[in-house]
This record gives C-alpha cells, structure tokens and sequence, in this order.
C-alpha cells in the first residue's frame, strides 16, 4: 500500500510539471498501445451506451492511427481527463505523421519519466523470421491502424462492452489484425515505416517502368515492397506476394497469399509501373529495402 501511494504521488508531481510548469514528460508503452487520432477513446469503444464501436460503412476504426510497439518512446504534449480517464496527448518518433487534431493514448499503457529515455532499439530480424512471420499473418482480418494480428485482449478490460460480445465483435473490439503496412510493420518487429507514404521511397528503387507483369514479376527478391501510397503487397518469394486489403463486405478482406503476376495484373488495370512515385496519381512502384540493411 505505501510503495502504491508512493508511485501515485510520483506520478501526480509529474504531471503537475506538465499541467502547470509546461516542461515535457516522457512515457514508455508497457505494452502493446493503440494511438488514436482523438482523445475520446471511451466514445470509440461502445459510445454513449457502452455497447458499439465507432466504425466507418467498412466496419473500420477511423480513429486508430496504429498500435505502438512495447518500448515505444512518447513526448507527452498535454494531460487530458475524459470522462473521468486520463488521456495524454502525445507524439513519437516511431509515428513521425502529421495530424490536425494529434495523436492520444489512454494512461494505463505508459510509464512516466522524468529525463527523456532512450528509444526502442531497432533491430532487423533475419529474412527467414520475417518470412515466417508474414505467412503466420495469412488470413487475419484487415484492421485499419492494426499492426498487432492476434489483437489486444486487454481492451475488453480497459474498455469493457455493456453487453456480451459474439467472437466477430470481441475481434472488432480487440483491434486483431494488421492493414497493409501494419502487415509488414508486425513482421519487422517495428523495423520499417508505419505508413505507405514512407514506404514509397524506403530502401532502393527496383526499375519497372514500362515493363509487362511477367518481366516485373522475374525482376523481383523476397521482401521487395510494391506499394503506391495508400497500399503495399510484399513479396514472399519468386511466385507469390502477401497483403492485407480492405474490400468491404467481402470475403477477400483482409491478409491473403497470391500470385504474383494475378496481382501485378490486377493493379496495372489502374496503375502504371514506374521508377518513382511523381506528385500525381496512378503509379505504383517497387521497393528494395532489406539487402541494405544486411
């Protein structure tokens, strides 16, 4: 009891500094932490009567902006109290983005330090474990901002439901499963970009302009990116890409193995191979990344 009041006292002394002496605090994810556009996190999580999510005509949620990896190093910006919960408005440099109204955690997934810690080490696993790991993802569902693809139980605590859940709901409400990038971003272990918008220009670029699907397709290695900003497919081996897509109301939702050349096919019926992304639209591209950080 005593050792709990003293981290409660430990812990109001540091936001005070924030409150009212405007210096910074840091906070690290103890876990797995979602980060969300909007401080209203309990209004996303069942709303006004506690029973649903607040999803798009797709079934997505609009305010996750992605799931922060345990070691995850946050600049705390301002305290907020919601509903009776403690929000902290916040910024990282694992999700260097921009947003017009900033980036929120809920308090129960940080510790707080005075002095700036280090950062999450980066470290690039071996090709084969990002393998494993992609193929592992198969079939998960696509969560938009979902980078963890066996979910977050602990939001069915942290943010309980005021009815009983079917198994689809608590999967819904448990953030399980990755998007695109978050795909490739669980595979890493954090290692590459978050977000398309980087990934267009990570790593090398491999030539593709004006080339057919087949000669694309033969130009391609393990791990190389085609990705045009808003999605990415990620090469498995000399046959076969994985992605996660977003197809409403469709049972191709989500992470799936393909052909390379069907998907290389499919996406030159509305993009044009090219050598980099220019200011316009309709191009896709491809990446090579990994054999620069071996």
């Amino acid at each position: 009891m005593r050792a709990l009041l003293s981290i409660s006292i430990i812990t109001v002394a540091l936001l005070a500094r924030v409150v009212f002496a405007n210096e910074p605090l840091y906070a690290v994810s103890l876990s797995a932490t979602p980060v969300f556009n909007t401080p209203e996190i309990s209004s996303v999580f069942g709303g006004k009567n506690g029973k649903t999510l607040q999803t798009d005509s797709c079934g997505q949620l609009r305010a996750l902006e992605f799931v922060a990896l345990p070691g995850t190093l946050f600049t705390v910006e301002k305290v907020i109290s919601v509903g009776g919960r403690k929000v902290y408005r916040v910024t990282t440099t694992d999700y260097p983005y921009t947003a017009k109204n900033g980036y929120y955690i809920d308090s129960d997934f940080v510790e707080f330090h005075r002095d700036s810690p280090h950062e999450r080490p980066k470290h690039l696993p071996l090709l084969e474990m990002i393998l494993t790991r992609l193929k592992a993802a198969n079939n998960s569902r696509y969560v938009w901002g979902g980078n963890v693809a066996k979910g977050l139980p602990e939001m069915l605590n942290r943010h309980p439901a005021a009815r009983s859940l079917s198994l689809a709901e608590q999967k819904a409400w448990t953030l399980h499963g990755v998007d695109c990038s978050g795909l490739l971003y669980e595979a890493t272990g954090g290692f590459t970009p978050r977000n398309t918008s980087s990934l267009v220009s990570y790593g090398s670029g491999v030539k593709i302009a004006g080339k057919s699907p087949k000669e694309i397709a033969a130009a391609l290695k393990p791990l190389d990116l085609i990705v045009w900003p808003g999605h990415v497919m990620i090469v498995i081996d000399e046959g076969k890409v994985i992605e996660s897509r977003l197809v409403c109301n469709n049972p191709e939702n989500g992470v799936r193995i393909r052909d390379i050349r069907e998907a290389l096919a499919e996406t030159m019926k509305r993009r044009t191979p090219s050598d980099r992304i220019s200011s316009g639209s309709g191009e896709f591209v491809v990446r090579r990344w990994y054999q620069n950080q071996e």
